[in-house]
């Protein structure tokens, strides 16, 4: 039997928050501060705004990051 190892769709879609994604429990070995200057910078991935004080990222958008 063949079993297909690409994620789904919607694996991709999955979102994290900023603590999933800096240190020191995130999967990038940088500071908030680092993160959210590259923000602003246009280096990271813009935050998909849930509300007023929620911002989270898409883990697809993380994955192409990791992978450039």
């Amino acid at each position: 039997m063949h079993t297909d190892t690409r994620r789904s769709p919607i694996a991709n879609e999955r979102l994290l928050r900023l603590s999933d994604i800096v240190k020191p429990n995130g999967i990038l070995p940088i500071a908030r501060s680092t993160w959210l200057a590259g923000i602003k910078d246009g280096r990271y991935p813009k935050p998909i705004k849930l509300g007023p004080r929620i911002a989270v990222w898409r883990l697809g958008d993380i994955e192409r990051l990791l992978g450039s």
